[in-house]
């Protein structure tokens, strides 16, 4: 089959590679469309892939094509996703419920073969099916949802009240739409791109406040009646979001920390003390699972989509490239800041 094979730091080829085959207890999918995620950038650009060659890719949806011995959860020409991560389920914190935590795990695409291909072999386990009547574009956009519904239900959201999501990337959007799902009062998104804020308002925000204003706090706070939010989602993960999300605070206020720095993350002695004062409850949030695995961020996310709970807007994907393009799909992300939603990689029809 041909895949795009990681050879080196920044040496992508679309290349032939080995097909892989069924094994009982696994499913071949012929992978239609693969969403870049920003854990993949850092391993194509910047030499952070396991080994090489390798071939990345873990946002993905496609249509089963061969299921193994002993399959019985999916058949041949269902429209599935694949949950990414391969827990052990012996060690204390599988056992726990604390599949995120295990750390005897695997990952496709990272140290197992993904989704840059034709096809993938999966352990059943991991797939989830859901409505064809879903596109497969659309479909690509079930993982980074089903981490956001960890994020506000790792929090322990019940709704009610208000919540700031600071940052209206991907993360931040499905937040938003989870937030307004479960019962929010009210819900402010937050973000310097005034592009991605209306976004955020055409899927259900209450108001978009942007935070490259001096002054953006107070506006923000003042939407609330109260001075504060009592649910706060840094979807973002920096220095600035996280000192906002601790300014957007109310007193006891709750703070999701969601997004996954990719630089130093440091307090200042003022900020700390913001910690203290407030006494805000400050949770981190990984990944997508709980038990039984994958847990219910994964059947909620396929029954939201395919009932339109969730939306995936056309405005959500930024650029789409067949696979056989996938490294200059990749060197977008040579200047990110330019890159303003998900870039897709779509098999062509063969």
């Amino acid at each position: 089959m041909k895949a795009a094979v990681l050879y080196g730091n920044g040496d992508m080829r679309y290349d032939d590679w080995p097909t892989p085959e069924v094994k009982p207890g696994t499913v071949k999918i012929a992978v239609k469309a693969s969403g870049i995620c920003g854990s993949d950038v850092p391993r194509v650009l910047h030499g952070g892939a396991h080994w090489y060659p390798i071939v990345l890719g873990h946002e993905f949806a496609g249509v089963v094509c061969e299921s193994g011995d002993g399959v019985t959860k999916v058949k041949p020409g269902d429209t599935v996703v694949v949950a990414p991560r391969i827990p052990c389920f012996a060690c204390a914190d599988c056992l726990a419920g604390n599949i995120a935590q295990c750390g005897h795990d695997s990952f496709i695409g990272s140290r197992e073969q993904g989704s840059f291909a034709e096809y993938i072999v999966v352990p059943e386990a991991n797939v989830v099916p859901y409505d064809p009547s879903v596109p497969f574009e659309t479909a690509v956009f079930f993982e980074p949802a089903t981490v956001a519904f960890h994020g506000v239900r790792n929090v322990g959201f019940d709704g009610g009240g208000d919540v700031a999501v600071v940052g209206a990337g991907t993360i931040g959007l499905f937040v938003l739409q989870w937030a307004k799902a479960l019962g929010a009062r009210n819900v402010v998104v937050l973000d310097v791109d005034q592009a991605r804020l209306d976004l955020a308002l055409s899927l259900g925000a209450d108001a978009a406040v942007d935070s490259g204003r001096l002054d953006f706090v107070a506006e923000a706070a003042a939407l609330t009646g109260s001075g504060g939010f009592d649910w706060v989602f840094d979807a973002a993960g920096n220095n600035a979001t996280l000192l906002a999300s601790l300014r957007l605070a109310a007193a006891k206020a709750r703070i999701g920390l969601i997004g996954t720095p990719q630089q130093s993350v440091t307090f200042e002695r003022g900020e700390w003390e913001l910690i203290n004062r407030k006494e805000v409850w400050i949770r981190g949030c990984w990944q997508s699972y709980s038990l039984p695995f994958p847990g219910d961020e994964w059947r909620m996310t396929a029954d939201a989509f395919g009932d339109g709970s969730l939306k995936a807007d056309d405005r959500l994907i930024f650029r789409r490239y067949p696979l056989s393009k996938a490294a200059e799909a990749f060197s977008l992300f040579k200047n990110p800041s330019q890159v303003h939603g998900k870039v897709l990689l779509i098999n062509e029809d063969k």
